[in-house]
């Protein structure tokens, strides 16, 4: 199913997207959101795609359980909640405000050291609150802090320096950079910074899925699987209470998912069919509905995914359209 070898990188080029959905109100295409779509089958062939899945692009933060699973075969120690919260984009709620602190307390740590960047929560509901009771931007608020933690416990482990620890040549984040493109199959394109700080790297929508795929199929016990265990069963650390990802989860047994900004996600099944996203204008109101309708291309029953169809689009304060899946990813339409 895999090659053991190393693909060459993925080509710097502009993303051939399609449309991906459509923005109907009340009965007209208003808008039209373009973007990239690959759904992988058990046997880790491509299945079905849309828009361009081999240039290269920046998962964002779809590539933290892949940066956990490398952590964890560098020896990080943690399981569960923990180990979820390392790759989270968390909300902000207190449970991950302590979960970060207690990977620091077990690190022999404290907030100072960590190097992403200050920020108030990432779920509204939580920020408001945040802003009411005149609290202050930190980096433990920030959505990457348990990603950083983990960086910092594995770097104290490994013996490797902690102030550098976000630097690309950084032992921490070579061993990463392995790890990313052992699992995806194909070289790192390029390296960037990501939002928090950390080195992102650009690999393709293809290989993300692949990734994915891998994780989930690994042996019990592996580190891929002690990751995909922890994010399954702890959902809510890996994202938020609120958060789509988390209730796609909760919808879909055995499901692995996983957002990242401007428009990308990750999902997978246990028996490794698996589905990448992006979306080119990073629009979360498309994410949602193609993420959902990928799922079901991928033989989820769409019955369980009815509450991800989308919000409506709303008119003198009473729907009047939708965004919907362009007909491609309709499963109806798939010849087996």
């Amino acid at each position: 199913m895999y090659s053991s070898s190393v693909a060459d990188a993925p080509l710097v080029r502009e993303p051939l997207h399609a449309p991906v959905a459509h923005l109907i109100r009340a009965g007209i295409v208003e808008g039209i959101h373009y973007g990239s779509v690959v759904v992988l089958g058990a046997d880790g062939e491509v299945q079905f795609q849309l828009g361009d899945i081999e240039a290269a692009f920046y998962p964002r933060s779809a590539l933290k359980p892949v940066q956990a699973v490398a952590m964890v075969r560098a020896g990080l120690p943690l399981d569960g909640e923990l180990l979820s919260l390392a790759a989270a984009s968390h909300s902000g709620e207190e449970r991950h405000l302590a979960g970060t602190r207690r990977i620091l307390e077990l690190a022999g740590l404290a907030e100072s050291d960590l190097r992403n960047v200050p920020d108030l929560p990432f779920d509204p509901v939580v920020r408001d609150a945040w802003v009411r009771e005149g609290r202050m931007p930190s980096r433990l608020a920030q959505n990457c802090s348990g990603k950083h933690a983990a960086m910092l416990y594995t770097a104290k482990l490994n013996g490797w320096s902690l102030d550098d620890y976000l630097d690309p040549a950084h032992p921490l984040q070579q061993a990463i950079a392995e790890i990313v493109e052992d699992l995806t199959g194909q070289r790192v394109a390029q390296v960037t910074v990501d939002g928090c700080g950390a080195p992102l790297f650009s690999v393709s929508l293809h290989g993300l899925a692949r990734a994915t795929t891998r994780i989930v199929t690994a042996e019990p016990g592996t580190p891929e699987a002690r990751v995909a265990d922890a994010m399954r069963e702890h959902a809510e650390m890996a994202s938020g209470s609120g958060r789509d990802v988390a209730a796609l989860m909760r919808a879909v047994p055995g499901l692995l998912a996983k957002d990242g900004f401007e428009g990308v996600q990750v999902a997978a099944l246990p028996d490794g069919r698996a589905v990448a996203v992006k979306i080119a204008d990073g629009a979360n109101r498309a994410r949602i509905p193609v993420v959902a309708a990928a799922v079901a291309r991928a033989g989820v029953d769409p019955a369980v995914l009815g509450e991800f169809a989308g919000e409506p689009l709303l008119g003198g304060g009473r729907p009047v359209g939708w965004v919907r899946p362009v007909r491609a990813l309709d499963p109806a339409t798939a010849s087996v």
